[in-house]
């Protein structure tokens, strides 16, 4: 099984323009990314998928693979389903794509290697990861995205909303009584899935939480989930920069 990783990483960000080149003790964000990912040993090839001449030129630099891409794309996974087009046409063909958070530099290469195995099973057609709460604010925060899952390990839903609800519990002790996950943005796709999901209009239940995978479900599509430990830090503002002095 061949895999291909693929770091969308636009230069435009309402937050942080310019984030994948900023300077993390001596290297950019990309390139340690890229360095990360390239640590992963179930993924066959490493591309950086850029919109932007500068981004391109510096992933070059220090001996990256990088591929220019639209600059109208919606969201990472369009533009990793161009890079899989454009590597197709060229001859070169990939059964799984990973589509890797371009904006966590500490990204644990086992997580990727996490989102790969799960292709072992035949009838995954995306895979994803999931982190348990801990902390009862992470409930409360809408920023991050909750996920409920069945025995298989395939997600029922996603939602900004602490799910499931508890209602004989105050929210402050919700812990104690059921266990939450969040969702790892780090997705891995089949080849003709990617194809696929690109093509599917936006539903209701995306439209509402602003989430893409409820496309997916919407439309009937599986997305099988892994446990992970590790604690990401994805960087949205500059801020988060300082949650990275602890860690390097």
């Amino acid at each position: 099984m061949k895999i291909l990783g693929i770091i969308p990483a636009r230069y435009e960000s309402t937050r942080f323009p310019g984030k994948p080149l900023v300077d993390i003790a001596g290297k950019s964000m990309i390139q340690r990314v890229y360095d990360q990912a390239c640590k992963a040993h179930l993924v066959s090839k490493i591309i950086v998928a850029t919109d932007d001449e500068r981004i391109f030129k510096h992933v070059e630099s220090f001996g990256g693979v990088v591929m220019m891409t639209d600059k109208n794309h919606l969201n990472g996974t369009t533009r990793c389903n161009q890079v899989l087009d454009l590597i197709s046409k060229s001859g070169e063909q990939f059964d799984v794509v990973i589509n890797i958070q371009g904006d966590e530099p500490m990204i644990n290469p086992q997580q990727i290697d996490k989102v790969a195995k799960l292709f072992n099973d035949e009838k995954t057609q995306i895979s994803t990861l999931a982190k348990k709460i801990t902390i009862a604010e992470d409930l409360c925060n809408d920023n991050i995205v909750k996920v409920v899952f069945d025995d298989n390990k395939s997600a029922l839903y996603f939602s900004r909303q602490a799910i499931p609800y508890e209602r004989n519990h105050k929210k402050d002790n919700w812990l104690d009584h059921n266990e939450y996950y969040k969702h790892v943005g780090i997705y891995g796709y089949r080849s003709n899935i990617l194809d696929k999901i690109v093509a599917l209009p936006q539903g209701k239940l995306e439209f509402a939480e602003s989430l893409e995978q409820l496309r997916w479900l919407e439309n009937g599509i599986r997305i099988t989930i892994d446990i992970t430990d590790f604690e990401s830090i994805a960087i949205d503002t500059p801020d988060d920069l300082l949650k990275l002095t602890t860690k390097l």
